[in-house]
C-alpha cells in the first residue's frame, strides 16, 4: 500500500471502492470542502443534495442523447463491442441561479431495463435520480473512478478556462444484480468551496 493511500485511509475511512478510487486519483479528501466530498464519495441521488445544499431548484439541461453501437468494450458494464447503448450528456442547472452545477456523461444499457422507464428516460426532461424514485427503482452504486484535471472543452459550460481544474467521478449502477448505467460527473474544483 503506498504512503499516500494509507495516509489517506488513516484519516478517513471509506468504502473499498471509494479508497481504491481516491488513492488512484491522488485525491486527499481532507483537502477537500465538506460538500465536496459529500459530492465525490457518496452515492446518493445528487439532484436532491445539490438542492439541499444551494437551496434552488434544480433542472435538467440535455445536452445530447441517442442510440449508438459502441465501439470497444465497456468492461464496469460488462457489454462487448456492438453493443447498442444509449449515450447521453446533460447538465443540472440551478433554476433560479441559471449556473451549471454539474456535467454528466452516461452510458445507459436499455436492454437491461424497464421499458417504462427506459421510455420516461428518453421523453422526460428528469434527471435519472428522480425518475428511480419515481419508478421505485431498486439500484446499487459503485464508485468506479475519480480525478482531477484541465477543464478543457467543458470550460464553456463554467464560464472557467480551459486549464482550471475539475473534479470527476464515475460510478455504474446496478439493478436486478446486473450494471445497467455508468454515470461521469464533473465540476469545477472552484465550486462549493463554503464549508458548512
Amino acid at each position: 500500500m503506498q504512503a499516500k493511500e494509507r495516509e489517506i485511509q488513516t484519516n478517513y475511512d471509506l468504502r473499498p471502492d471509494l479508497q481504491e478510487s481516491l488513492a488512484h486519483s491522488h485525491i486527499d479528501p481532507s483537502k477537500l470542502t465538506t460538500f465536496q466530498r459529500i459530492i465525490l464519495t457518496t452515492d446518493g441521488t445528487l439532484t436532491e443534495i445539490l438542492e439541499a445544499y444551494l437551496f434552488e431548484k434544480i433542472q435538467l439541461v440535455k445536452l445530447s442523447e441517442g442510440l449508438v453501437s459502441i465501439s470497444q468494450e465497456i468492461k464496469p458494464l460488462e457489454i462487448k463491442i456492438g453493443t447498442e447503448v444509449i449515450d447521453r450528456k446533460i447538465l443540472l442547472r440551478g433554476k433560479i441561479s441559471r449556473n451549471n452545477w454539474i456535467y454528466a456523461e452516461s452510458i445507459i444499457v436499455p436492454d437491461r431495463l424497464e421499458s417504462n422507464f427506459r421510455d420516461r428516460l428518453l421523453k422526460s426532461q428528469e434527471s435519472m435520480g428522480r425518475l428511480w424514485l419515481e419508478h421505485k427503482l431498486e439500484t446499487f452504486k459503485e464508485i468506479v473512478d475519480s480525478s482531477c484535471h484541465p477543464a478543457g472543452e467543458l470550460a464553456e459550460y463554467f464560464k472557467i478556462k480551459p486549464e482550471d481544474k475539475i473534479f470527476s467521478r464515475t460510478y455504474r449502477v446496478f439493478s436486478n444484480r446486473q450494471p445497467i448505467i455508468m454515470i461521469t460527473e464533473k465540476f469545477p474544483e472552484s465550486y462549493f468551496k463554503k464549508n458548512f
